[in-house]
């Protein structure tokens, strides 16, 4: 019994302790830092957790109230509580990964590892597809932000352009600790704009009843799923979040911050501001309160808007600069260094993100139904399907159903691997729905439009 016990947890030891086992530096996507101009190790675990809730939290939460009147209360409730609990363990066999194979900086080098080139081509070119829709949807929200605050008094391509250029200038610091500071003021601009909104619903008062079931088609509730896994979706950055981590294996402590502060935030927001606007809660959720209160909210909000998207960009431009100076393990001298080459390359990077991004923000102005597409996509995977893969490849075959627990986790996360494979489907499916009837009714406006997108 004993042995079976041991043989159980192996593999998780094993994972644990490989950064001890091979101990120098030349596992480490960055080298050995002692003589390097640019350190990029500096972060301790709670900026890190830091990072990640500025990242998760900024639009994830902007969108849980109206899922909230979609689905109804209870349905909402456990959907949170549930996809936040699977994206936990999935979060944490992501960090169980990384320590594994220090070398791993982002989702190519662990499809490289997975599937060879092969894997490496298609999840780099996925995570970086991703980021990048990402980053328009902080450019939109960005655009809507100042349209509101200045009712509409400009064309909204120039409030977009500003947008677009603020997290440009924002995204060139080299370093994630460089850019931790910048999550705290995200942290706190979010919290004040959700509690200056959920005070404005309830001094205007209940404006609806609270429904526990609703009548909806599949299309139209599964959108407001997917909604709630964006709201998960920041694993996709968790590799670069650990490999510039001073202790990696501090890892577990800034996930279970962050997935214990986000769903506790996801939880009262969506309650309080559904209980006040019933079915009339609107998307994003700081356009539920009156235009004077609505201005202000988004003022604060600001910040988060912009720094959210700012993580998301640095990210996605780490992941090319160092695909370009870094060749079969060896990266080149401009990756950690001053040089005029990697910080004018660094900068193209970035300006070439934020162009694509500012492009997507104009030719796609919606905004659920965006974060829809998105998540069915990409967050399917990067947040619950891939780690499940990771498991598998993590667990040798022999392990696999040696005790009762190893055979629940077996099932549990083959089990994963399908609801990623379902939640593409589906969401890809009820997304897209939703797109035809918006544009055949002539809900959304002509792409490239001065049009006031303000709430």
């Amino acid at each position: 019994m004993r042995r079976s016990t041991s043989s159980e947890s192996k593999s998780e030891k094993n994972a644990h302790t490989e950064l001890r086992t091979h101990g120098g530096n030349d596992f480490d996507v960055y080298g050995d830092e002692g003589s390097a101009q640019i350190k990029y190790r500096t972060m301790v675990w709670w900026k890190a957790a830091a990072l990640m809730l500025a990242e998760t939290v900024s639009l994830g939460i902007l969108s849980i109230p109206s899922v909230f009147a979609t689905l109804g209360m209870p349905a909402g409730i456990i959907l949170v509580l549930g996809l936040g609990a699977i994206a936990t363990a999935t979060g944490y066999v992501i960090g169980l990964f990384k320590i594994r194979y220090p070398q791993v900086h982002n989702m190519a080098d662990a499809g490289e590892i997975l599937a060879g080139r092969i894997g490496r081509e298609v999840l780099g070119a996925a995570q970086v597809i991703f980021m990048i829709f990402v980053c328009g949807s902080h450019v939109l929200t960005g655009l809507i932000a100042f349209d509101t605050i200045t009712a509409g008094a400009s064309c909204s391509i120039l409030w977009a352009g500003v947008s677009a250029i603020l997290c440009l200038l924002l995204t060139l610091p080299r370093t994630l600790n460089g850019i931790s500071y910048m999550s705290v003021v995200s942290f706190v601009s979010i919290l004040g704009a959700v509690l200056i909104t959920m005070i404005g619903v309830s001094v205007i008062g209940h404006k609806g009843s609270v429904q526990t079931t609703v009548d909806l088609t599949f299309a139209s509730a599964f959108l407001a799923v997917t909604d709630i896994i964006f709201a998960y979706a920041g694993h996709v950055a968790f590799f670069t979040f650990i490999a510039e981590m001073k202790e990696p294996q501090d890892f577990a402590k800034s996930l279970y911050l962050l997935q214990i502060a986000d769903t506790t935030l996801y939880l009262i927001v969506g309650i309080v501001i559904y209980a006040y606007a019933g079915p009339t809660t609107t998307s994003p959720a700081l356009g539920n309160t009156g235009p004077t209160l609505r201005r202000i909210a988004y003022g604060i909000a600001l910040p988060t808007i912009l720094i959210a998207g700012v993580i998301n960009g640095h990210v996605c431009a780490k992941l090319v600069f160092i695909r370009i100076f870094r060749r079969n393990g060896v990266h080149s001298k401009h990756m950690t260094s001053h040089s005029w080459t990697g910080w004018l390359t660094w900068i193209a990077i970035c300006v070439a993100i934020w162009t694509l991004a500012f492009i997507i923000a104009e030719v796609i102005p919606f905004f659920n139904d965006l974060l829809g597409v998105i998540s069915s996509v990409f967050a399917s995977w990067f947040t619950y399907g891939i780690s499940g893969i990771f498991w598998f490849h993590l667990t040798p075959r022999e392990e696999r159903w040696t005790t009762w627990r190893q055979k629940i986790k077996t099932v549990f996360w083959s089990g994963i691997i399908l609801m990623g494979a379902f939640i593409m489907v589906a969401g890809l499916y009820a997304s897209i729905n939703s797109i035809v009837e918006g544009y055949r009714t002539g809900g959304f406006p002509g792409p490239f439009t001065c049009m006031n997108k303000g709430l």
